[in-house]
């Protein structure tokens, strides 16, 4: 018989529709008590035919506590095996990374988590990552976002469902409190393993846990947590909206190109102010990892400069960035001295010299055989399917190399620059989408977007380098002929 948990969580499943149409899922494991609770209510669900799809547990080692980070990634390989589930497991180095980046150990550690699960996820063709986040923590986010300052899409805390670039993240246990969860693994008799830095309140979210939360529920008549919970539900179905809102202009207003993000300035203006500042928030998520940066004078002088339509006129925003109006649209880009800026280019000055990064001439792949073009030698090979191990294929590959099905392919095969307009299925997905869109949505880095190349056929795009791999040509069951395409910078 399905336990209260597992039966709420089913029902919460439904009413938010997550997981649909997903194959494979990738679980986040730390082996704390939220992480177990996950793994374990839907492998139950799994068994008694509440969701379809399989199950993949990951472990990231954030190798911040030395054995007991080792002595936790032991623990949930062996809690993923008991339960007949595949581990994946990687350590980061999170203490290098706040270094290097001068970011804090919880910003550092979230943003190398969030790269390494998505990495997991594209390499084990899962579409869908979850994570533990409960009733609880939803509730502390609101309050550290009210700390903060925050507008609707803060308030809305910790959704059901967002983008972890082109995948879908889902946090099953919202329905649940931290309360629920203890009870659960008890009546399992289900062990955990406890991270004794969860209790230093030096850092923001503990004191916010164990001070200031249980202080402010002294003072209400309530729960706290349920009623943060509500205020969240209900500005998530208010940013929803925006959100949709925002969406649709984005398709018609705006156009990522050559690592500038490109803005009509007359129909960002017209927009009702919060799907505006919603757009210009993506747009700058499009360029930079420093969206979240952006306060209300940010948007207002954005919005400012949109209906002034004063030609050359530019302003600063945090992060290094700069937006300037230029003939009816707005620029997003970043503020590098000596660089002339412009809508479109192929082509940047260095020392007084033009440096030519990608030809404008297509060159047709020599299949099999190795194309050299620009600074890339690309190498083609033919296998039969049989001759290739399917470890191989869905393995950590990297990615400079990608396998296709070669009969799904319409030779000859070119490499290109991307050009506007240009339409790809990505792999994982049911539809085609822009790829400019496509690589905003990802979240796909700027220094990423400057090296794209586009691999196409006669009919259609192959690959986006070193992005994506088009679903069309995928290695499926019924593959004969594989093509091995690697690039490599010469």
């Amino acid at each position: 018989m399905p336990d209260q948990l597992e039966e709420t969580v089913a029902d919460f499943l439904r009413r938010q529709g997550l997981f649909a149409g997903a194959e494979r899922i990738l679980l986040a494991v730390s082996g704390g008590a939220d992480s177990i609770a996950l793994l374990h209510v839907l492998t139950a669900l799994k068994t008694q035919g509440g969701i379809q799809p399989d199950l993949v547990c990951a472990h990231i080692n954030h190798q911040l506590r030395g054995p007991a980070s080792e002595a936790d990634e032991r623990f949930v390989v062996e809690q993923a095996s008991r339960l007949g589930l595949p581990a994946i497991t990687r350590g980061v180095d999170v203490r290098a990374h706040a270094r290097t980046h001068g970011l804090s150990l919880e910003t550092a550690a979230r943003q190398l988590r969030r790269a390494s699960l998505a990495e997991i996820a594209h390499n084990q063709r899962c579409t869908w990552v979850c994570t533990g986040h409960q009733k609880n923590d939803n509730a502390e986010t609101v309050l550290h976002r009210l700390l903060r300052g925050t507008g609707f899409r803060g308030l809305a805390g910790i959704r059901p469902m967002r983008h972890l670039g082109d995948l879908q993240l889902a946090s099953p246990l919202l329905c649940a409190t931290r309360p629920d969860i203890a009870q659960y693994l008890e009546r399992h008799h289900l062990q955990w393993r406890e991270d004794q830095t969860n209790t230093d309140t030096a850092y923001t979210r503990n004191y916010i846990r164990h001070r200031l939360l249980p202080f402010l529920q002294k003072e209400a008549q309530g729960s706290l947590v349920e009623e943060l919970s509500a205020l969240a539900e209900s500005a998530s179905r208010l940013y929803d909206r925006i959100e949709r809102e925002a969406e649709e202009a984005w398709s018609r207003l705006v156009e990522p190109i050559a690592g500038e993000t490109v803005i009509q300035a007359s129909g960002l203006a017209s927009l009702p102010e919060p799907v505006a500042v919603e757009l210009i928030r993506r747009a700058v998520a499009s360029i930079t990892t420093g969206g979240s940066e952006l306060t209300a004078p940010h948007y207002r002088g954005v919005l400012e400069l949109a209906r002034k339509n004063q030609g050359g006129k530019r302003i600063s925003l945090s992060g290094g960035l700069i937006v300037r109006y230029q003939r009816e649209h707005l620029v997003l880009s970043k503020d590098r001295e000596g660089e002339v800026g412009c809508v479109s280019r192929t082509a940047c000055a260095v020392g007084g010299m033009v440096r030519d990064t990608h030809p404008t001439t297509p060159a047709v792949l020599m299949v099999p055989g190795r194309t050299r073009w620009a600074e890339q030698e690309i190498e083609a090979r033919i296998y039969n399917r049989d001759e290739i191990d399917t470890a191989k294929l869905s393995g950590d590959k990297g990615p400079t190399v990608e396998y296709l099905d070669l009969d799904r392919v319409n030779l000859p095969v070119v490499v290109r620059t991307r050009l506007p307009g240009d339409r790809f299925q990505p792999l994982g997905m049911a539809d085609e989408k822009k790829v400019g869109k496509f690589l905003t949505t990802a979240k796909v880095p700027r220094d990423v977007r400057e090296r794209i190349l586009i691999l196409a056929d006669r009919e259609r795009i192959l690959w986006v380098y070193p992005v994506r791999l088009s679903e069309r040509v995928r290695i499926t069951g019924t593959t004969n002929r594989v093509l091995q395409l690697t690039i490599r910078s010469v």
